[in-house]
């Protein structure tokens, strides 16, 4: 390889945009018994309490059929370093050659670690659309406690997606807002970090949030009156399968700033482990719209939180953090959460502007104010 090549390959950028292949329908699992078959013998399953009973009887059907011999892993509760060295031993022990994850957000993101540790094909399986983790090659790392550490890139997005309509239908009401919630705040992120982007994916990332939020802004209520009906459906690929799309071609600078920093510094406020990982997102969108307003005096961030506030009441996501369940927060709390959504390496400072400590606990503890 001469220099040139090297230097070429040196300055090159990796997109892991798209799973390399979706299915979806209402009750296709069972059907996908051939095509579960080709990806081999010996499948490791990992999924949550509830996420396995609804699936399980279904899987073992088609591993029947199939004459594969599975494992089950125990029901995961963290995706932390040490419940992927547990996991790592079950697949070497059991010697799988691939993953299926079944749940949301955090045994995805594991399912998704593991294979990519382990050089396994993985198959994902949402049991709800609280988020797009089946869809992206990224995983985030917790402590065995719940509170954020950092992500992981991961070299491809997932083998195959299976978006079940008939399983997402089973999950409570509540994880649809949350992805709602997490989904909606691609455009809010974005735009602001990346709209003034000339690059050509970052382009195409940008206007996808911006089509994603208009798909939210319109279809989210009727979506929610009626679960199983063609709005809810149209939603429900936007939180799973839209969302993932945006940080695949956009990267990083589209897909987290301060809405996701914000919720991973309340992670480690326990008493903020029950808020579901999309309802502590929207309330980080309002705290970033605050920050803008005060720092910047952006009119437009004002008449836009104003906005937000009239959908989150329509469909039910948190405006505050008493309605995060955090109204007896102390101010002790409420400075460590925002000393550790200020850190160095942390998301919130993808904002075109600086921000302290203080101007963040300012913009958490204000997040409804009425102009």
């Amino acid at each position: 390889m001469t220099k040139t090549e090297i230097k070429t390959l040196t300055n090159s950028i990796t997109l892991s945009i798209s799973p390399a292949e979706i299915i979806k329908g209402e009750g296709i699992l069972e059907k996908l018994d051939q095509k579960i078959a080709t990806f081999g013998d010996r499948p490791v399953i990992i999924g949550g309490d509830r996420s396995l009973k609804t699936v399980q009887s279904s899987l073992k059907k088609i591993f029947e059929q199939n004459q594969q011999i599975s494992k089950v892993c125990t029901p995961l509760q963290e995706c932390s370093e040490s419940v992927l060295e547990s996991l790592k031993t079950d697949v070497n022990t059991h010697k799988g050659d691939f993953i299926i994850g079944i749940g949301g957000g955090k045994v995805l993101d594991a399912s998704k670690l593991l294979a990519h540790q382990c050089q396994l094909p993985i198959l994902t399986i949402p049991t709800s659309a609280a988020t797009c983790a089946a869809w992206t090659a990224l995983s985030n790392i917790y402590t065995n406690e719940g509170a954020y550490q950092y992500d992981i890139g991961l070299t491809h997005c997932p083998n195959l997606l299976i978006l079940d309509y008939a399983i997402i239908a089973t999950a409570p009401k509540r994880t649809l807002v949350a992805g709602i919630g997490d989904a909606i705040a691609k455009w809010y992120e974005a735009s602001v970090s990346s709209g003034d982007s000339t690059a050509t994916l970052t382009i195409a990332a940008v206007q996808q949030a911006r089509v994603l939020r208009d798909l939210l802004l319109q279809k989210s209520v009727k979506a929610l009156e009626n679960i199983g009906g063609e709005d809810w459906r149209e939603v429900v690929d936007a939180t799973v399968l839209l969302a993932g799309v945006i940080g695949g071609l956009g990267g990083a600078n589209c897909r987290t700033v301060a809405a996701h920093a914000v919720h991973n510094g309340l992670t480690h406020i326990r008493a903020s482990h029950h808020a579901l990982h999309g309802e502590k997102v929207a309330y980080g969108i309002l705290v970033q719209l605050r920050l803008e307003e005060m720092i910047q005096d952006n009119q437009l961030a004002i008449s836009t939180r104003q906005q937000l506030l009239q959908f989150y009441d329509q469909i039910g996501l948190p405006k505050s953090l008493e309605d995060l369940g955090l109204q007896n927060l102390t101010l002790e709390e409420l400075r460590h959460c925002a000393n550790i959504t200020c850190l160095p390496q942390s998301d919130l400072h993808r904002l075109p502007f600086k921000v302290n400590v203080e101007e963040l606990m300012a913009a958490m503890v204000s997040t409804n104010n009425i102009i």
